[in-house]
C-alpha cells in the first residue's frame, strides 16, 4: 500500500451517446470515430439495430459486426474481443440497450430465472463483466443508448403548436453514465447534443452543438495530452519482440507514427525476417548471418 501524487496519464476514451430513435446516434458516433482515426478501416460497429449502421456506408468503408439475439452480456463481450483481435482503433457498440432490455439481455435473464429479487445475484455479475470489458479494453469505445420517448406540445418559431419528441431516461442499467469519460445526450431530431457527463472539461456547461469529426479530433487530443519523449518511444520500438507489440505501440502513439515512421518500418522488417522460415538454414542459423 503506497500513497503517491496524482499523475495524468494518456487514456482510451469511453464515450456514450444517447437519444431517442431518429435523433442521430449512429451517424454522430461514426463521425466522432472518424475524427479520432482518420481511417474508416480502423472503425468497427457492433450493430444490434437491424444493420442500421450499414445505411451510412456512404460515409466510408468501416467494419460492421451484426449482433443478433440473444443479446446476452457474454455475446457482447465476444463481439468486442473480435474487434480487438482485428486491431480496430475505435469500437462503436450500437446499442448497449439490448444488453439490458433486449431478448436474452439482463432483464430477460432475470425473468427466466424466476423474476425474484434474489435472482439479480446471478445476473449482476454478468452485466458487470460486460461493463468491465468496456472499461478495460485497449481500444477507444463509443456506446450508443436508446432513451425512452416522450412527447410535448410546443409552440414553434412560426407561432404554430407542434408535437415535439423528447428523449427521457436512458434504457440501460442505472449508473452506466458514471463509468464514462464523456456522455453526450442528443436532445432533438436536429442532432443537437449536450454533455450530461464530462471528465474532459471540453463540453460541460457549453451550448448545444452538432457532433462532427472535429469533436473526435478534440477528444483524441485530450486523450493524448501527456507528452511522451520521442526517445522513449524510439527505445520501446527497439525492445519490441513481436509484431503484436509493435502494432500496439504504433496505435498507442499516433503522434509519432509519421515522425518515427522509418524506425517502425525497420523494426517491422526485422521481426518479419526473424519469423520467416526461409531466412533460416537446416542448422538453425540465419541465412543472412551465413552470408556475412
Amino acid at each position: 500500500m503506497e500513497l503517491k501524487q496524482s499523475k495524468r496519464k494518456n487514456v482510451k476514451l469511453r464515450l456514450g451517446i444517447s437519444g431517442a430513435s431518429g435523433f442521430g446516434k449512429t451517424h454522430s458516433a461514426l463521425l466522432l470515430a472518424y475524427g479520432m482515426t482518420k481511417d474508416w478501416s480502423k472503425i468497427a460497429v457492433i450493430d444490434t439495430e437491424n444493420s442500421s449502421a450499414s445505411l451510412y456506408s456512404n460515409l466510408g468503408k468501416f467494419n460492421v459486426l451484426d449482433l443478433k439475439a440473444p443479446y446476452s452480456p457474454q455475446r457482447y463481450i465476444q463481439a468486442i474481443e473480435v474487434c480487438e483481435k482485428a486491431n480496430m482503433e475505435v469500437i462503436i457498440i450500437d446499442s448497449i440497450t439490448h444488453e439490458w432490455s433486449g431478448t436474452g439481455g439482463c432483464l430477460d435473464i432475470q425473468t427466466k430465472l424466476g423474476g425474484r429479487f434474489q435472482d439479480w445475484a446471478k445476473v449482476t455479475p454478468l452485466h458487470q463483466a460486460f461493463i468491465d470489458k468496456i472499461l478495460q479494453s485497449r481500444t477507444h469505445i463509443i456506446t450508443t443508448t436508446r432513451r425512452k420517448v416522450d412527447y410535448s406540445l410546443d409552440v414553434g418559431s412560426n407561432g404554430r403548436t407542434q408535437v415535439v419528441k423528447h428523449g427521457t431516461k436512458e434504457i440501460t442499467r442505472d449508473g452506466f453514465e458514471y463509468e464514462l469519460t464523456v456522455n453526450f445526450e442528443l436532445i432533438n431530431d436536429q442532432h443537437l447534443a449536450k454533455a450530461s457527463k464530462d471528465r474532459t472539461g471540453l463540453f460541460m456547461n457549453k451550448p448545444e452543438f452538432v457532433i462532427t469529426t472535429k469533436t473526435g479530433e478534440k477528444l483524441l487530443k485530450w486523450c493524448y495530452s501527456v507528452p511522451v519523449p520521442k526517445r522513449v518511444i524510439s527505445n520501446r520500438i527497439k525492445e519490441c519482440l513481436t509484431m503484436k507489440e509493435l502494432i500496439s505501440l504504433y496505435k498507442d502513439y499516433p503522434q509519432y507514427q509519421e515522425v518515427l515512421k522509418i524506425e517502425f518500418q525497420d523494426k517491422k522488417q526485422e521481426i518479419e525476417n526473424l519469423i520467416n522460415p526461409k531466412n533460416f538454414s537446416s542448422n538453425g542459423i540465419s541465412t543472412s548471418t551465413q552470408k556475412n
